[in-house]
């Protein structure tokens, strides 16, 4: 008989088997995949992106679903605890890179992975591998019976525990379901994203099918398709920099800014992906059913007049040019025939010949470069899930469920999501820090 039963050995899984275990809880943590921590290996291109160097007042602002729900768990173990328990606590050597984000200094996730898992063993937390839970078994609280109850005081009625948990059943190696009981249950199964890591949403199933609420899980930090193909194709592989994004949505017939960033960008062959656009899809989901534009400017560090100035003097240098051969010192090579083309100016055309209209043009194209966006690409391509279940049923400072007694939630389950930069990975550590309460 254990004492906390964790589903899940990824990141909040095994954070929340270190904390209960640390608190002297005998815990097993049951896991699908042949190998813990198999989404954590390739966070980071693999490099794994821990945490973000930042205070807790930045951690909020980088969180995009529901961070007053966090304002316990970051209180309770923000990014520098998170550091420090890494480096002091786990021997692990971290640095901080651009953008403030923190790695290993070894450049291996694999590094992180084995640290936690040699903590777990420490503190003789058992990992049992290829055992797929297939449900959580409950019961309902007998309310004629008073000691059902723990005497526990509710700030509201409506939270009063209804049932409590007994269980799990979980299909072991050898394809047998069998039962492991206990009154404690941490669901730690992350949400949709990579699913090939073993991410299918078993949490938010079970979620579900116990009658709480979820919000619909959609794909986050995810690329974004773009209606013209043909210059998705002709662009592909088109990394740039230094560049400013906003996005504008049709809703109620007037045009919206939802997003503007300043940050890098790539072009692929079905449309955008590269840091600016991923944050960016996170802000865009609500509005993917709206007519939605992406305009790009080109260079955001320069004005309109400074721009125009910049213009005339390199068409000054390059008066007797033909006007495709002007641009080189001004954007990249393979980027000039598309800026051409959709300038509508002649290409062969001298640049002494080029009409003040035309270069004006030229300078709304370049710090205003449209394309429509048609969505998101799928689960398969998004770093992370948005949705999930709702924070509404869980208490912040235990994460245990409002109406089901032993039944916590950490990390990519619930309906918390964030930008990139090291920030979910935070929410799973901190929310996984907080199971069962904290001292």
């Amino acid at each position: 008989m254990y004492d906390v039963i964790v589903v899940g050995c990824g990141a909040a899984g095994m954070m929340a088997g270190i904390t209960l275990a640390e608190k002297g809880k005998k815990v097993i943590i049951l896991e699908k995949n042949e190998k813990p921590g198999k989404k954590l290996f390739i966070t980071g291109k693999g490099r794994c992106n821990l945490t973000n160097n930042c205070d807790k007042d930045e951690l909020y602002k980088n969180v995009v679903s529901n961070p007053k729900f966090l304002f316990s768990s970051f209180d309770n173990f923000d990014s520098y605890k998170t550091m420090d328990f890494f480096e002091k606590e786990l021997g692990l050597n971290i640095k901080t890179e651009r953008g403030n984000r923190v790695f290993p200094v070894s450049d291996h996730s694999s590094d992180v992975i084995n640290v936690l898992q040699r903590k777990l063993n420490k503190l003789g937390v058992k990992i049992r591998l290829k055992c797929e839970v297939k449900d959580i078994i409950t019961k309902p609280v007998d309310i004629s019976d008073n000691s059902s109850y723990d005497n526990e005081k509710y700030e509201n009625k409506a939270d009063k525990h209804t049932s409590y948990v007994t269980g799990v059943e979980y299909k072991n190696e050898d394809g047998k379901i069998q039962l492991l009981e206990s009154k404690n249950v941490v669901v730690a199964t992350g949400g949709l994203s990579y699913p090939r890591t073993g991410s299918t949403g078993d949490g938010i199933k079970w979620a579900k099918k116990l009658e709480l609420k979820v919000t619909e899980p959609v794909p986050a930090l995810v690329p974004l398709v773009v209606k013209e193909e043909d210059i998705c194709k002709r662009l592909m592989g088109l990394s740039l920099k230094n560049i400013k994004v906003s996005f504008t949505a049709l809703v109620k017939n007037k045009k919206k800014e939802v997003y503007s960033e300043f940050g890098e960008m790539l072009f692929t062959h079905f449309g955008v992906s590269g840091p600016v656009i991923l944050s960016a899809s996170s802000y865009l989901t609500k509005y993917f059913d709206n007519e939605l534009k992406l305009s790009i400017d080109f260079k955001p560090a320069l004005s309109p007049e400074q721009l125009d100035s910049r213009l005339l003097r390199d068409f000054e240098n390059n008066i007797n040019k033909q006007f495709q051969n002007s641009l080189d010192e001004l954007l990249p090579k393979s980027l000039i025939p598309v800026i051409i083309d959709r300038s509508g100016i002649e290409p062969y055309k001298k640049v002494n010949s080029v009409t003040k209209e035309e270069r004006l043009r030229l300078l709304e194209l370049l710090k205003g470069f449209s394309l429509n966006i048609s969505g998101p690409r799928g689960f398969d391509e998004a770093i992370i899930t948005q949705g999930g279940v709702s924070v509404k049923e869980i208490n912040p400072k235990t994460m245990e469920s409002k109406k089901i007694k032993g039944l916590y939630f950490a990390g990519e389950v619930l309906d918390l999501d964030a930008v990139t930069g090291g920030f979910n990975l935070q929410i799973a550590w901190s929310s996984a820090r907080m199971v069962g309460g904290f001292e």
